[in-house]
C-alpha cells in the first residue's frame, strides 16, 4: 500500500502479522520512505506517527548524497583513491596514475567508465573470492556481477556468488572483507555466531569495514554512469 505524506513524498506502507509496533525506515540511496505497521493499526495511528516523524524524515532525506552525472571532467573514487576521467585519442580505456584516460566513442563516457569499473571488480572478485574459497575447502561454482541497491553481496544454495561493482570504488579492504563475507556463507547460509567466526577464520576482524560500508556505502551509489 501507498501513501502520500507531504509534498512529493510517497510512503511503503507494510503491514505485518510480525509487527508490534510501528516503524520508520528511509533508504540513504534514494530517499524511498517504508513504514512498517502491525496488522491491527488503523491507518489514523499510521498518519499520526508519520506526522511526529517528520522532522526526522525531512532531515535524513537531505542527508541522501546527489545524485553526480559522470562525464569527462568528474572525479570518482576507485579502489579507495580518486581518479579523473579524461578524454584521449587512443581507442582502450587506460589507467594512468590518477587518470581514467577514456577514448572518444559513441558509447558514450558513462558507459565506457562502468565497463572499466566492471572489468576491474570482476578481476579483483575472482582473485579474493578464489583466495578465501581455498582456505575455506569449499568451492563456488561462478561469480556474477550487478549494480545492487540493498545488498554488497549474496550466496546462493546453488554456491552461486553475487556481488555489486561498485565495490571496486571502495577501499581494497571493504571488498575484500565483502568477498569472505560472502564466501563463508557457502559453509553457513545464515548469520549464526558460526557464520560470524567463520567470517573472523577467513579474513580476521572486520569491524573498520563494515563501518566503512554503512558510513560511506550510500555515496558509491551517488554517482550515475548513464551518459
Amino acid at each position: 500500500m501507498k501513501l502520500k505524506f507531504l509534498p512529493n513524498i510517497e510512503i511503503k506502507l507494510i503491514l505485518s502479522s510480525r509487527a508490534r509496533q510501528i516503524t520508520l525506515r528511509v533508504s540513504s540511496l534514494d530517499g524511498r520512505v517504508r513504514v512498517t505497521a502491525p496488522k491491527h493499526a488503523s491507518l489514523s495511528e499510521i498518519k499520526k506517527f508519520l506526522y511526529q516523524k517528520e522532522g526526522w524524515v525531512l532531515r535524513k532525506r537531505s542527508e541522501i548524497p546527489q545524485k553526480l552525472d559522470v562525464n569527462i571532467g568528474t572525479v570518482i573514487p576507485y579502489r579507495g583513491r580518486e581518479i579523473k576521467l579524461i578524454n584521449h585519442c587512443e581507442q582502450h580505456t587506460k589507467l594512468s596514475g590518477n587518470l581514467l584516460l577514456i577514448p572518444q566513442s559513441k558509447k558514450g563516457v558513462g558507459r565506457i567508465t562502468t565497463e572499466f569499473l566492471k572489468q576491474a571488480a570482476r578481476k579483483q572478485f575472482e582473485y579474493e573470492a578464489t583466495l578465501y574459497s581455498e582456505k575455506l575447502g569449499k568451492p563456488y561454482t561462478k561469480i556474477s556481477l550487478r549494480d545492487t541497491r540493498s545488498r554488497w553481496g549474496s550466496c546462493n544454495d546453488k554456491k552461486a556468488l553475487m556481488f555489486s561493482w561498485r565495490l571496486v570504488m571502495a577501499p581494497p579492504e571493504v571488498l575484500s572483507y565483502v568477498a569472505a563475507h560472502e564466501v563463508a556463507h557457502l559453509q553457513h547460509m545464515n548469520h549464526s555466531e558460526q557464520f560470524w567466526k567463520e567470517v573472523m577464520h577467513l579474513y580476521g576482524r572486520h569491524q573498520k569495514e563494515r563501518q566503512w560500508l554503512r558510513e560511506n556505502g550510500a555515496l558509491l551509489h551517488r554517482y550515475s554512469f548513464s551518459h
